[in-house]
């Protein structure tokens, strides 16, 4: 069977333990489930024309010097299907309410975002909320980022819009490490948001923060007998882009299985 990738907050468990989520494309919005059959996706306002896309995930291209109970462990996972997040600016949402809260809290504010200011579906799932856009967060007020508990997050957020505004149309076309750099631009955006983000958009996770705490946690939960370096020492990141090399694929498939075995452990 095939595993849902499920990091990113907007998706949530149904009554019957399947999972759903809405998200926007350029051409509209959509409402996407995942069930045993795999996934689903109905568009519910505008066109088709831009679908939202799924990436595949196979543990065989692991890189060939991944210690072996890694490995194992990864393989026992089996195939992942991650949506790449079709919405530049909802990655980068995502990526800034991360910021220096847990992943618990920051799951629960950016639900408390969306509801309170997003984009409201209503379907057989429930209800599912879409962020804010751009130019809908510039027209907030000071207060309303305090009301739910984004007080910290306003001025980066109102940062990034602004950016955002005048920049998407060259964003949108880039690869990963390129639209990582240039989200650096934004104020209080460091080389970790910028890169969270995107991996979120592109769905590639060469270019992800490799030495995030939650990369370190799955990995030495799957293979605990390994001699991982302390959470302090700042070796994690080069043993494990070391392991890949230069193959990004390769690269991209260890972290993000290591990340799709968190979520699913779950």
């Amino acid at each position: 069977m095939t595993v849902l990738t499920t990091d990113h907050p907007a998706w949530l468990e149904t009554g019957s333990g399947d999972r759903a989520r809405a998200v926007r494309t350029t051409s509209g919005l959509w409402v996407l489930s995942w069930d045993r059959d795999g996934l689903h996706m109905r568009c519910v306002d505008g066109t088709e024309d831009v679908k939202p896309t799924p990436v595949t995930t196979n543990p065989e291209i692991l890189p060939g010097s991944v210690p072996g109970g890694l490995r194992s462990g990864i393989d026992r996972l089996g195939v992942s299907q991650r949506l790449a997040n079709p919405w530049l600016w909802d990655a980068i949402t995502t990526a800034i309410l991360r910021q220096v809260i847990r992943a618990g809290q920051a799951r629960k504010l950016y639900r408390e975002w969306c509801k309170a200011y997003g984009t409201t579906v209503e379907g057989s799932f429930g209800t599912l909320s879409i962020a804010p856009t751009a130019e809908q967060v510039l027209a907030l007020a000071d207060e309303q980022f305090d009301e739910i508990g984004a007080k910290f997050h306003r001025s980066v957020l109102q940062a990034a819009a602004a950016h955002y505004e005048l920049h998407v149309a060259d964003w949108i076309g880039m690869k990963a490490s390129a639209l990582a750099a240039a989200l650096t631009n934004i104020p209080r955006i460091g080389p970790w948001t910028a890169a969270a983000a995107a991996t979120d958009f592109t769905g590639d996770f060469s270019v992800y923060p490799h030495d995030d705490l939650a990369v370190r946690t799955w990995a030495a939960q799957i293979a605990p007998h390994y001699p991982w370096p302390d959470k302090k020492d700042k070796a994690f990141g080069p043993l494990w882009t070391g392991w890949a090399g230069p193959d990004r694929t390769a690269l991209h498939t260890l972290t993000l299985s290591t990340l799709t075995w968190g979520s699913h452990a779950r």
